[in-house]
């Protein structure tokens, strides 16, 4: 959020205030004292980081958009931005765990009813519980108009069946926001969303996927076999479900940006730091203005992604 400060005529300062400066300065300070002390280990073993989504949770990192009025901070897409660049500058994939919830959280911040927000989201404040997106399938990712899972009615209760795969922390969350076809016919007006207790009978993980990066993050495929929902649970009217998944994912994406530029600024001081330590013709390799172009090149780019 730019602020305009006093003295500056000719434009607009992408000044902080001193709220996000400290926000952000606590983020990166539990980044830089929690997170990279275990990022390679909890990587190379795939380590669900429970104990740093913990201690996260306890500073306010976490469910950063959960309104006020529900006891939440309430704060916008930028200063929830803030905070995710400076978790993935720690590690991409422990804060990937630990800000998903922001994107598991979205559909029941963006649609659910009052009723809704005030079962599902306060337990989130509480004590350190993980929510997911069940969105991608395994023959339905960005086109989302061919996921295959239904959700039947019957009375006062929907029959969901189907699979969803790549849900981030699904594995360990406590509920799912499953979207599913309540008429096939339709296309993407056919789509319903729906919170899902993970626990509820029918729910089966099927497997923990392995990845190339973001190893501590859990990725997870699971299975819906006559899961039973009331229709208390579904978010919105029938049909609604593609505008929420759409309106959630234009939400969360400025994050997912935020996260590659705080990858980016990883490797940037990192490289600075090599460049700084290797000797090739007995001076530092930073001295060499090929390398100087290069890191210049780095640090020009990544100020301008932070700027979009």
């Amino acid at each position: 959020m730019a602020t305009i400060e006093h003295g500056v005529e000719t434009g607009v300062s992408f000044a902080l205030t001193d709220e996000q400066r400290s926000l952000r300065e606590l983020a990166r300070e539990f980044a830089a004292k929690e997170i990279r002390p275990k990022a390679a280990e909890y990587d190379e073993h795939q380590t669900h980081p429970a104990d740093l989504v913990a201690k996260a949770h306890e500073l306010g990192l976490m469910n950063l958009h959960v309104p006020e009025s529900l006891g939440g901070l309430g704060l916008s897409t930028f200063e929830g931005i803030l905070v995710g660049e400076e978790l993935n500058w720690g590690c991409s994939g422990i804060g990937t765990s630990i800000g998903a919830n922001g994107l598991g959280a979205g559909p029941v911040i963006i649609a659910g009813s009052e009723e809704q927000q005030a079962e599902w989201l306060p337990p989130l404040l509480e004590e350190p519980l993980l929510c997911s997106f069940g969105l991608s399938e395994p023959e339905a990712g960005s086109d989302v108009v061919k996921l295959k899972t239904t959700a039947q009615r019957r009375g006062d209760e929907y029959i969901l069946n189907g699979s969803k795969t790549f849900i981030t922390n699904a594995g360990h969350a406590a509920w799912t926001v499953i979207f599913a076809k309540t008429d096939p016919d339709k296309g993407h007006k056919g789509i319903s969303a729906f919170i899902v207790p993970m626990d509820t009978p029918g729910v089966e993980l099927e497997e923990h996927l392995d990845k190339m990066g973001q190893r501590s993050t859990d990725t997870s495929a699971f299975a819906l076999t006559d899961v039973v929902v009331p229709v208390a649970n579904r978010i919105g009217e029938e049909g609604e479900g593609f505008k929420i998944a759409m309106q959630t994912l234009d939400f969360t994406r400025p994050g997912t940006a935020a996260g590659a530029v705080g990858v980016a600024q990883a490797a940037f001081e990192y490289a600075v730091e090599y460049a700084k330590e290797r000797v090739t013709f007995d001076v530092p390799i930073a001295m060499h203005q090929g390398v100087n172009f290069m890191i210049a090149d780095m640090a020009t780019e990544i100020e301008a992604a932070r700027l979009l």
